[in-house]
């Protein structure tokens, strides 16, 4: 059916119904440990991504960055044919994912509950930002809203100042494209049980509730829950904590461990610090001392110096920075996909290793309807019929 991909995932097929950035991320991760994964796409503008971002052979580079290894559809989903289309689609597929407001397709006859009478074993993933039941379910948000709404924004602050703005999208990836990831394989392995799909229900703001386990793990009293910047990990330490080096650039010191805090305090030769680590009255004048030891050298400076002691000290990396570090060109964290036209495309790669596979580019993000008669035809249309069905609106194709 539509394209053939060896790897891991070699046999899966997907139809991926998604916009914007945590359900296209969701399905490339399935495509590019082999996949089939079919984009279906309005016929009018397709993904909104397509014009976010540096023009990229005709396409926004966001869209590039979320959709290889897919190949396009675009289909009329409120057409009577091309409904009919999408359930021939769904009667060979294996997952279906969909981030449309809730209640969206149910009006247009391709809800789960529609589509599972054709296809019992079809696993069936809706990502939205609040769930599909309840008060909320059809309420507009974003990332931040999300992050807000389960109190994880509030925790991300210095006492006394205002929550800090994330600068990645944490609800939108670690809950929806992540969440959903996780649930669809938890329900692949169910269904090779008992031959049954099912329904995932996945709420951006509900999947961030892992996110927050350190936090719901203060002890109980009067005030139980933790307080911005008073943390092990939130800031309230110094030998968890972020400073300034000589060169205004910054280091990391995650030396939570007391083996790695005394690693530490003997390498820069104050060995008096080890018994303050967890003193909380001792924390400010640490705090002070510690500023003023990473004064005392540049970022390049303690990087060399911390090469030969083992105390959790790393430096903060820009972007491209962090690509050029050694860790990344060892392990391959970015990759290269190439264009039509000019020079290839820098792309984060792939995150999970496995033995005997590994994550691999088959296919360029496509343009907007690309294959939609090959895919039509391997349904059993002919080139007349497809013909046809662009002329009507029911289709798009792209030459």
């Amino acid at each position: 059916m539509f394209f053939r991909q060896e790897g891991l995932l070699d046999g899966l097929q997907v139809l991926d119904l998604t916009r914007l950035l945590p359900g296209p991320l969701c399905t490339m991760l399935m495509g590019d440990y082999g996949a089939t994964v079919v984009k279906i796409e309005d016929i009018v503008s397709g993904d909104p991504t397509r014009a976010i971002g540096e023009t990229i052979d005709g396409e926004g580079s966001f869209f590039w960055q979320l959709n290889r290894n897919k190949k396009s559809l675009a289909l009329n989903l409120k057409a009577e044919h091309g409904k009919k289309i999408m359930r021939q689609l769904v009667a060979k597929c294996d997952v279906l994912v969909e981030g449309f407001r809730p209640g969206v397709l149910e009006r247009l006859g391709l809800g789960y509950r529609d589509l599972s009478t054709l296809n019992p074993g079809l696993v069936y993933a809706s990502i939205s930002g609040y769930g599909q039941e309840g008060s909320y379910r059809e309420r507009a948000g974003h990332d931040l809203n999300y992050t807000a709404l389960t109190g994880l924004l509030d925790l991300s602050a210095a006492p006394g100042e205002a929550p800090v703005m994330p600068a990645v999208q944490i609800a939108d990836i670690g809950a929806g494209s992540l969440g959903a990831l996780g649930g669809i394989f938890m329900a692949l392995y169910a269904r090779e049980k008992s031959g049954r799909g099912c329904h995932i229900d996945v709420s951006m703001t509900r999947g961030l509730l892992p996110w927050l386990v350190y936090a719901a793990a203060a002890p109980p009293g009067d005030d139980p829950l933790p307080r911005r910047g008073c943390g092990h990990i939130t800031g309230g330490y110094g030998c968890y904590n972020i400073y300034e080096t000589a060169d205004g650039k910054y280091m990391s010191l995650g030396a939570l461990e007391p083996i790695f805090w005394q690693n530490f305090c003997n390498a820069v030769g104050r060995p008096e610090w080890v018994e303050k680590q967890f003193n909380q009255s001792a924390q400010e004048g640490l705090f002070e001392e510690l500023k003023a030891l990473f004064q005392e050298k540049t970022q390049d400076e303690w990087v060399k110096f911390f090469v030969h002691h083992e105390a959790c000290c790393e430096p903060v990396l820009d972007l491209d920075a962090a690509a050029a570090h050694p860790l990344a060109r060892e392990q391959d964290f970015w990759i290269e996909v190439a264009r039509l036209e000019g020079p290839s495309q820098r792309q984060p790669g792939f995150p999970l290793l496995f033995s005997g596979f590994k994550g691999e580019v088959r296919l360029p993000p496509p343009r907007l309807g690309e294959h939609t008669g090959e895919i039509l035809e391997s349904l059993g249309y002919s080139r007349a019929e497809v013909k046809k069905l662009s002329k009507e609106g029911v289709v798009r194709e792209t030459g």
